[in-house]
């Protein structure tokens, strides 16, 4: 009988998807032959997960979640996937991100780069390329967390779609991501997000100064019951907040900071000038 080899599943978070990934395996009796059936991978690609050779991919969670019936549920392996490659900046991103999908109004704040669900794929692709670099996630893990970004996306296009208010701090158009072209394609994108008849956007410029009230991203949600969330991140923790003591001053802020930013057609204006200063 081959070794097998003890994870401490409190060593790390790969390390805990792993155990709780053969743990399930062996309560039901199954082999890792007889998984990789349903999985969709080798024996030994089954192997490799448990014992911490390999990373879970979305699409490895995914699966493993329809072999064992957690698709949709709160303990799901896609969860804990996500929570896993993202890890402390997005605490409580999952759930924020199941509200995000049944909001009735999104109001999003941004500085430094354009907010996600208004990305291009190239320009999502380059920061996370960016990231891969840097050591902050692997090389692989950047198509998944371009294409995690597109599901939101997607997720928002539907017959009754929410009001989209989108604020971003100048910085968000005037830093250059990718070079001429991906930013071209970007502020088109932009430009068109304007025209769209559910959705409101504003460029908080440079000239408020002092009266910007916020210093970090900021995404307010609105649900089907008028009910009000928020989520912030800083660079190394999130938070997600539905008490109303502290969320609804948030909102009053929103409306404050809409008030000191450019109109729609100014900032569809400034966003043009931008594109004809890209080389």
């Amino acid at each position: 009988m081959a070794n097998v080899k003890e994870l401490n599943p409190k060593s790390s978070p790969q390390a805990a998807f792993g155990y709780r990934f053969r743990k399930l395996r062996e309560t039901r009796g199954w082999t890792q032959d007889e998984m990789a059936i349903p999985m969709a991978y080798s024996s030994q690609h089954i192997s490799a997960v448990e014992t911490c050779r390999k990373q879970p991919t979305l699409r490895f969670a995914r699966n493993a979640d329809r072999a064992f019936g957690l698709l949709g549920k709160v303990d799901a392996f896609e969860r804990e996937w996500r929570e896993m490659q993202f890890g402390s900046l997005l605490e409580g991103f999952p759930e924020y991100v199941d509200y995000e999908g049944r909001a009735v109004e999104i109001r999003l704040y941004e500085i430094g780069i354009i907010p996600g669900l208004l990305q291009t794929p190239e320009y999502a692709r380059v920061l996370a390329d960016s990231a891969a670099k840097r050591g902050s996630i692997a090389p692989e893990q950047a198509g998944e967390r371009v294409d995690y970004l597109m599901e939101r996306q997607a997720a928002l296009v539907r017959e009754n779609p929410p009001m989209v208010f989108l604020t971003m701090d100048e910085s968000c158009i005037r830093r250059p991501v990718g070079g001429a072209a991906v930013m071209e394609a970007q502020l088109q994108r932009l430009v068109e997000f304007a025209e769209l008849p559910n959705t409101l956007l504003q460029v908080a410029p440079f000239g408020i100064g002092e009266r910007r009230p916020f210093n970090l991203p900021v995404n307010l949600l609105t649900l089907p019951d008028r009910s009000v969330i928020s989520y912030c991140a800083s660079q190394s923790q999130g938070h997600l907040d539905r008490e109303s003591v502290s969320v609804l001053p948030m909102l009053t802020a929103y409306h404050q900071l809409q008030a000191e930013s450019l109109s729609q057609a100014a900032t569809v204006a400034m966003i043009n000038e931008v594109r004809k200063g890209t080389p």
